[in-house]
Formats: structure tokens, sequence, C-alpha cells
């Protein structure tokens, strides 16, 4: 039964929330004026010419639809060994997995790590000719290009927005994303754990089709952040915040069987069938990721959920509600005893700023860790009171027991053995299937409850 979220303890946490939900989005909305290239929206307050217009120097027809992401990945650090020159004189081509389809797209790219200017004199965006191919379908190569210009200067700690290019981006295909950048910028920003494989190539190679010179494999994204695409199949956007067991660390590379994929894929074959919400699904899992601390480095590397809820959930396009999978490390990262009630006021302010942008939220149980070298009695005992109060209803506004549906039933300490990748705490393909499995689409549904 899906359990309600009741509001939290007392009114001052969500008044609290709230305020400070409105400064934050403030002064994001004051620094926006400075970002290079187009800000962000939230897929519904978009300029009209973007949904009706096609780019210039297109011959191709009008086309109307909703903005919303078909793909993301969270910015979780500065890349090693790309200290000094980051990737100058190298194409990045990035290989990311599409969550819904759409008839035009664009592009975040970041320099969140970088600690000078990045230049990216050549930009591209193509469909894959295969999956985990580097080379491009026929003719769908584009050239990005940043308020009309086709080089653009990325100041360190920004980021940029494409202008939308007329292309067909399938659901679930694979996008080529590349980067040329020809001088040093520092720190290459990146998401350490991407489970799929991208290119590197020497010289410009953005315009490639071939795929020929990209001869060097990375299994990082690089400099890109999102792609949103416009869309006829889809009314908004899920975002899912949370740690390596959404990033899927431990599913097999390249195939896409992240639990998200699976929930993907579920949520586009009910629609039109079922009371399911036409969504898209993006995945901000970063692994290590709590609730509450945030990883060393200014900015800081793997940046808390509290730290980054305004730019990786609030600030993705179309946001229509979200899905919270965080706490685990929590439990295991602290030293000492880690205290559920902070961990649960934590998911309660997370709560809260989504609530006051109108969003819904979906929370998840924390599933069992016995085996894994973390584990102790005490630890076991605070994710048991974590759970306990997950689901009594009045943290979330429905709850996905990911808990009940992976643990063994002889011994609810640890994962059941099909379901565990071998480590006791991440799962097997079959262990992020079973995830996907159980997740109710209908819990998607709506706004976040009014206030009493």
């Amino acid at each position: 039964m899906t359990k309600r979220h009741a509001g939290g303890v007392g009114v001052s946490p969500t008044r609290h929330g709230a305020v400070l939900a409105g400064i934050v989005t403030l002064i994001l909305g004051i620094s926006a004026v400075i970002y290079v290239g187009v800000g962000i929206d939230d897929g519904t307050t978009r300029k009209q010419e973007a949904l009706t217009r096609a780019p210039q120097g297109s011959a191709a027809p009008a086309s109307t639809g909703v903005w919303v992401g078909a793909w993301s990945a969270s910015p979780s650090g500065p890349e090693a060994g790309t200290e000094t020159n980051g990737l100058a004189g190298h194409s990045v081509r990035n290989v990311v997995h599409t969550s819904a389809a759409g008839t035009s797209a664009r592009v975040t790219l970041s320099n969140l790590y970088g600690q000078r200017p990045l230049t990216i004199t050549h930009a591209s965006l193509a469909v894959a000719a295969t999956a985990n191919t580097p080379a491009a379908a026929a003719d769908t190569m584009r050239r990005l290009t940043f308020a009309g210009k086709t080089t653009v200067v990325i100041a360190a700690g920004r980021q940029v927005v494409s202008d939308a290019v007329r292309v067909a981006i399938p659901h679930d295909g694979d996008v080529l994303i590349t980067t040329y950048s020809p001088t040093p910028s520092g720190p290459a920003t990146y998401h350490s754990q991407a489970r799929q494989i991208s290119y590197t190539a020497e010289g410009d190679q953005a315009a490639d089709v071939t795929g020929t010179p990209y001869t060097t494999q990375s299994t990082h994204w690089r400099y890109v952040t999102a792609l949103d695409v416009l869309s006829n199949e889809a009314d908004g956007t899920v975002v899912v915040l949370g740690d390596s067991l959404t990033d899927g660390i431990t599913s097999t590379m390249g195939e896409n069987r992240r639990w998200t994929d699976v929930l993907s894929d579920r949520l586009r074959a009910a629609a039109g069938s079922s009371d399911a919400p036409r969504y898209s699904v993006v995945n901000q899992g970063i692994g290590g990721n709590q609730v509450l601390v945030s990883g060393l480095g200014r900015p800081a590397g793997n940046p808390s959920g509290l730290t980054r809820f305004q730019r990786d959930v609030l600030g993705r396009t179309g946001v229509k509600a979200v899905v919270i999978v965080l706490g685990v490390n929590d439990i295991l990262r602290n030293p000492g005893q880690a205290d559920p009630d902070a961990i649960v006021a934590g998911l309660r302010d997370l709560v809260d700023r989504a609530h006051a942008r109108g969003l819904r939220v979906v929370g998840a149980t924390l599933m069992p860790f016995h085996g894994h070298r973390g584990y102790t009695d005490q630890r076991e005992s605070v994710r048991r009171a974590i759970n306990d109060q997950i689901r009594s209803g009045r943290v979330f506004d429905a709850v996905v027991d990911f808990d009940k549906a992976l643990r063994d039933p002889y011994d609810p300490r640890r994962l059941r053995s099909d379901y565990d990748s071998g480590d006791h705490l991440h799962p097997s393909d079959r262990g992020y299937e079973r995830m996907g499995e159980v997740f109710d689409l209908e819990d998607l549904k709506g706004a976040a409850p009014a206030e009493l």
C-alpha cells in the first residue's frame, strides 16, 4: 500500500525548507544571467519560438512538444590526471543512452570543476549507428551552437546549454555528444562511473561520422551533463537522486541494466495503456553519495544530496516527480555511530524543497548489506530505524520498498543471493531488474500534497 507523507515533524522544518528553497532559487536565477548560452528551464516556460521554430539554417518543418530530460548525469568531481591540460587537443565523444524520443535536442556542458575557462571550438551531436560504437548513423550529425556561435567559452564553475538542433532522437538509443577543446583548461569535469564506453580521438574529430579516429576508450562521461529533447511521447521528467545503487556501478557495462533503465522502459511500455504518467527518466546517481556530507575539494567532489538538490533535481528540464534513494552511505561512511534521526531529517529537508516546487516525491527503503566489509550490528540497527520511519509514511509521499523486494527471506540482514553482485551491497543485473519491476508507476502521478 502506498504510504503518504504527513509533513514531517512540526511545521517549522517545512517553512524553513520552503524559505531556503526560495532563497536558493533566487540566487540561482540571478546567477543564470551570467551563464554563457541558454539557461536551463523547467520544461514548460521556454519561449514558444523554441518549441515551434526550426534552428537557424534548418529546412526542417516546425515541431511542437514538451522539453524533457532524455539523459543526464551528475558531475561528480575533477578527473585525475587532467589537472594541467584538461583534455586539450582531444575530441571527447560521449555515448549516452536516451529515455525519451524527440524531434529536437539540446545539450548541457559543464566546467564545474575547472580552474580556468574551458574553450570549446567544436561540439556536435549525432545518433549512434549501433549500440556501443563511436560511429554516427547516416545524416544525423549536427554541429552544436551556443547563442548562435560555434565556439563557446565556459567560465570555471559554470555550465552552458546549446541551441536546439533538429534531429530525430530515438527512445532507448545511443547518442554521441562530442566536444573539442584546443587549449589547456585545467581539470576536466566528469562523471566517474558511466557503465558506458565513451571515446577520445587526437585532434578535432567532432564532425567525424566513421568513428575510426576514436581509438581510446573511457568509462567516464566528460563535460556533458544533460541531453534534453523536444518530445511528443513524454509530458515530463522523473529525476532519480541516488548513490551507487542508482548509478548502477555493478551493472553490466554497455547494456543499460541499471534499475532506472528498467523503470524507463516500463513507463514507456505503459504509456496509453494504464494510469501511469508519460514521463522520461534521468539518473542523478553518484557512487558514494550521502544525504548529509559532501566530499573534499572546492567545489566539493561528490556533493551531498542536500548540496546538489537544486542543481541535480530542481535544475533538470521538465521535472515532475522525484525519486530519492539515499542514506546507506551516511551509515557506512560514518566513522562513529550514524544518527538515524539526522539522516531522516535530511531526507525530509529534500522532500520539503521538492514540495516547495510542487513536485511529488517517492522514497526508497535502504537495502541490506550483511556480508559487506562495512557491516556491523550497530549499523544494521541504524538502517532498520531509518526504514521504520520511511515505512511509517511520515517522510515521503510514497514508498518503494527495495529492502523488502531484494532481501533474503531467511536472513533479512542480507541481499538474496541471486540479487547480490557479490560484494553484498550492490545488486546484480537481476537485482537491478527487480528494483525496476517493483516500482509502482502510479506512485509518480500527481503533485505534492497540499500543506495543512
